[in-house]
């Protein structure tokens, strides 16, 4: 009896044993995987011209959810979007690494409530801290920390904060074209916590981007995918005013109509709108209207298109071209910026190792040498080098 029992116990322990490998190392990988896939393709056409040009360019993102992920940036892997070794083969310089702190389980561009939260389970499976269970700010917090790390351990990737930081970074890619300029920004203003004084907390933790709503109403006002679609609350208005004054950069992506019209009512500088498409060629309720397009890009703002058939129609290299001729001959073309909303649980055709396709299609699509040059990272950095603070405050 006594045997019995303690082969019970092992049988327990290893069932144990196995279910927490599930739990901890196979699901969340076959998660990233599955939200986070590319569609099965032949080789992307690149022609030599399009390489050459690609190779000059400073290819620059606005909209990478990569560390929300717990797989390291620094290996090359085969799922998701982005890593180190794929920015550095496909030409990325500048990438705008933003942050996913809440979402719904069943998101929808329509209508989403903000009761439940699927973030959470992935914290504990991908073996978070435990603080981050019940805390947005210290998912943000942690997610940044991650990325400090990745620059702690690459003398080539450079966490930018200033102005100088950025120019820093650009020197150098001069005689070490692998250098990679990280920025930091938030998907939403939840890790906020309806605290004013947490946009001080991120700001001290390199957050110089700051979203304002992801996937449902918040304490700051009314998603383009929530109940309301109203527009800014007076937390919200007293949000944006600190953010103005610290010189924080605010990205209006999936902010109501609403929102953005009172966000460009009350500040002067520029915003950016990370990752999207444009209304009036993809009529998706993920896009905002065209009239408010045009106000950000009259403003010196930046858009930025993503790669994803839910915003763009059709996320093919061509597709995505498309849109962006679109956004160029309706906006200008200093306005239009890439926003591949990598590892944002979408799928792509093309990972960042694929990027000369898409200029190869942009040149195939009648747009100028100079024209690709700014939409596939000049813009970007032109924007940034004027928008970011001078120094540290």
């Amino acid at each position: 009896m006594k045997r019995i029992t303690q082969i019970g116990i092992l049988v327990v322990l290893l069932l144990l044993i196995i279910g927490a490998v599930a739990i901890f190392w196979i699901v969340p990988a076959k998660v990233d995987r599955n939200l986070n896939a590319v569609v099965a393709h032949d080789p992307w056409p690149v022609s030599a011209k399009a390489q050459a040009l690609h190779d000059t360019i400073p290819v620059a993102d606005l909209h990478a959810d990569t560390f929300l992920w717990m797989r390291d940036p620094r290996d090359r892997h085969g799922r998701g979007h982005v890593d180190l070794p794929r920015m550095r083969e496909g030409g990325m310089f500048l990438q705008l690494f933003t942050v996913v702190t809440k979402s719904p389980p069943d998101l929808n561009y329509e209508e989403n409530t903000s009761e439940a939260d699927d973030i959470t389970l992935l914290a504990f499976a991908q073996r978070w801290p435990i603080r981050t269970y019940d805390s947005l700010l210290e998912r943000a917090r942690f997610q940044a920390a991650r990325l400090r790390d990745v620059v702690q351990t690459d003398d080539d990737v450079f966490l930018v904060l200033t102005r100088a930081d950025l120019a820093a970074a650009e020197a150098r890619r001069a005689s070490h074209p692998g250098t990679i300029a990280a920025l930091l920004g938030t998907e939403g203003a939840h890790p906020l916590e309806g605290q004013p004084e947490n946009i001080d907390v991120l700001y001290a933790d390199g957050y110089r981007v700051m979203g304002l709503q992801h996937f449902f109403d918040n304490e700051l006002g009314g998603s383009l995918h929530g109940i309301t679609k109203a527009g800014l609350t007076d937390f919200g208005r007293a949000a944006v005013a600190r953010m103005e004054e610290r010189g924080v950069i605010i990205d209006v992506a999936h902010s109501s109509e609403a929102v953005v019209r009172e966000v460009l009512a009350m500040t002067d500088r520029p915003v950016i709108l990370s990752h999207t498409g444009f209304k009036g060629a993809c009529d998706s309720a993920r896009n905002i209207s065209d009239e408010l397009m045009a106000q950000i890009a009259a403003r010196g703002g930046l858009i930025g298109v993503g790669f994803w058939d839910d915003a763009v129609c059709d996320g093919s290299p061509d597709g995505v071209a498309a849109m962006i001729k679109y956004g160029i001959d309706h906006f200008g073309e200093d306005a239009i910026a890439l926003g591949g909303d990598y590892d944002g649980s979408v799928t792509t055709y093309f990972d960042v190792s694929e990027l000369p396709a898409l200029t190869d299609a942009l040149l195939r699509a009648g747009l100028t040498d100079d024209q690709v040059v700014k939409v596939m990272g000049g813009n970007t950095l032109r924007f940034f080098l004027a928008a970011l603070p001078e120094e540290l405050n």
